[in-house]
């Protein structure tokens, strides 16, 4: 793929989540529009309990940051500790952030980056809102992060990574910021059989989270090409059942996953 492709793609992705950002549309990843973002807040509250959190994690962040667009809870496996820092990737209007940062207190950091400026403006507002102090988000693309090198202890994402043309590079950079050590806690899409070209090619349904899925032995490979070790990847049979909402009759649930992928970056 060009890098001319890669970038239309980010746009379309980056497009899709403005909307969803401005409240203009439902996102990807939800029953409403088969797409990731109810624009009801209980609705929301809902799907994330039927993805692994809990009701106090959902009401625990201030209103307007959970915008129901995970596939998974990757506060579930990152074991974050008072006094590390954090990365979140993708983090929309700034939900796992908020609830990483209760985590690490107010020794600890996170830091937010998502290439949607108007997610980013909504993550701030929220921020204020709520009156995080140790959070920061930040502008700026996943496969070109806005940090030094080795500063963060723990990165996370949920079902953001799939939306990357790029994802090697992700990795790579991931790799980059973290401290030798630092981990991987990340919840996103797999594929466990290939997808049909068709759906490959769709751009509503590579924006819903569908279409831009890797399998586990391609992600694997790109975890490793890019340093890390200890690397475990499982994919989630129960997830078919919210993914067959995401695109209702077209069966994606017979094709993709919601999985847990951790790794870390060896000491080095």
């Amino acid at each position: 793929m060009s890098i001319h492709q890669h970038d239309q793609i980010r746009q379309q992705v980056r497009d899709a989540y403005g909307a969803v950002a401005r409240a203009e549309s439902d996102g990807c990843c939800a029953p409403s529009t088969g797409c990731c973002a109810p624009s009801d807040q209980s609705v929301a509250e809902l799907l994330s309990q039927g993805i692994g959190y809990s009701a106090e994690e959902t009401a625990a962040v201030p209103e307007g940051a959970n915008l129901g667009l995970g596939c998974g809870n990757p506060q579930a496996i990152a074991a974050l500790k008072p006094g590390e820092t954090v990365l979140d990737l993708g983090s929309g209007a700034g939900f796992d952030a908020f609830l990483a940062a209760r985590q690490v207190g107010a020794s600890g950091a996170v830091i937010g980056v998502d290439m949607t400026p108007d997610m980013v403006s909504k993550a701030r507002a929220n921020a204020a809102k709520g009156g995080y102090t140790n959070v920061d988000f930040r502008l700026g693309e996943i496969e070109h992060l806005p940090l030094a090198d080795a500063t963060v202890d723990v990165i996370i994402s949920n079902c953001v990574i799939n939306l990357s043309p790029d994802k090697a590079q992700v990795f790579r950079d991931a790799w980059r910021v973290l401290k030798p050590g630092g981990r991987l806690a990340i919840s996103d899409i797999v594929t466990t059989v290939p997808l049909p070209e068709a759906m490959q090619q769709e751009v509503a349904l590579y924006t819903a989270c569908v279409a831009g899925a890797a399998s586990v032995d391609a992600l694997t490979a790109m975890l490793a090409a890019a340093g890390f070790a200890d690397i475990r990847i499982a994919p989630k049979d129960a997830s078919r059942e919210f993914i067959r909402h995401w695109a209702p009759g077209r069966g994606v649930e017979d094709f993709i996953a919601s999985a847990t992928i951790e790794a870390v970056k060896p000491n080095l």
